[in-house]
């Protein structure tokens, strides 16, 4: 049995990218249930991508219920749906065998991870008193893609001034604008920008140098959309909503390396179920950006621990 329930959870308070702000996360729950074990997952159906609560609990529930993870893949595009299921599907298989996830995906046994904490989009004032509250974080990622992003930026390195600090303009800049700011950005030690222009109409990346490093977000998909990425972007930042699962995820880790690309992973806004997974994907990434729990004001039950190391692998009782 598969069974699909829709969950919410409160924000410390509103997240705002350049495409709107929420209050609250609005994630799906997915049980495998067989032989009395049920295994878990956790999806974020995001609007971008033509995703909506309705329509991917839709999916969902059109699947077999004796679906096997490979049969999955062949029955639902890469996305959100695909993701909780498969995920779902590893927890139970990890319970029935009574091994861990990364055990019976060959893994090598997951370390905590160091991660970057995001900065809602704000006025200068509050984001640079935001970041002063949180400049004992190792890793900033700011929230960009408006007209007054300079203003924003300096504010932010005054409050933060050691923080490794990255930027994600949510597709939000043209390329005069981004070619304008660059120059600014590397005077500002900024480590990388993620995705400043949107999907379709980043050839410019390819045409011009790159002294600081582009991460590709909504362009990024599955394996089969990273080959088209070389030479415009230098690493890839995958999630899980967009891959469709740790299968799915794991696949196109393995060719992002292939091609010569970084790797980053991150997440939607969501909760610590959402993000166990994740956290075998990005052993070894040079960012993660699994900071959704940290965004919350409620959690699940078993959540996750964060900590001066970063966030730590899941306990059974919550994933894996």
């Amino acid at each position: 049995m598969i069974t699909v329930t829709p969950d919410t959870f409160a924000l410390a308070q509103t997240f705002t990218i350049s495409r709107g702000s929420k209050t609250h996360a609005h994630v799906l729950t997915v049980r495998v249930i067989r032989d009395g074990i049920t295994g878990w997952g956790e999806c974020v159906p995001y609007a971008r991508y033509g995703d909506s609560l309705d329509s991917v609990t839709a999916q969902i529930k059109g699947l077999p219920a004796d679906i096997t993870r490979e049969a999955l893949h062949q029955a639902l595009p890469a996305g959100a749906a695909r993701n909780a299921v498969d995920c779902a599907l590893w927890d139970h298989a990890a319970k029935a065998a009574g091994r861990p996830v990364w055990h019976l995906a060959g893994l090598s046994r997951p370390r905590p991870v160091p991660v970057a904490f995001t900065l809602s989009l704000n006025t200068p004032e509050v984001m640079r008193t935001e970041a002063a509250k949180n400049a004992h974080r190792p890793i900033l990622k700011i929230k960009l893609g408006t007209p007054d992003d300079m203003q924003r930026l300096e504010a932010v390195r005054a409050g933060a001034p050691k923080s490794i600090l990255m930027i994600d303009a949510n597709e939000g800049w043209t390329p005069e604008v981004y070619a304008d700011l660059a120059p600014h950005l590397i005077r500002l030690g900024v480590a990388l920008v993620e995705q400043p222009l949107p999907q379709g109409a980043d050839d410019m990346l390819a045409e011009i140098a790159r002294p600081l490093p582009v991460c590709a977000d909504e362009s990024a998909h599955d394996a089969a959309s990273l080959a088209a990425l070389k030479g415009k972007y230098d690493l890839v930042n995958l999630k899980l909503d967009k891959t469709g699962g740790l299968t799915e995820g794991l696949r196109a880790k393995a060719e992002a390396r292939r091609l010569g690309l970084g790797l980053m992973v991150g997440c939607m806004v969501g909760s610590s179920l959402g993000m166990a997974p994740a956290i075998l994907l990005a052993q070894g990434a040079a960012y993660c950006d699994l900071d959704g729990p940290l965004l919350l004001s409620q959690d699940r039950a078993q959540p996750l621990v964060y900590d001066a190391a970063g966030v730590h692998p899941a306990q059974p009782e919550l994933w894996g």
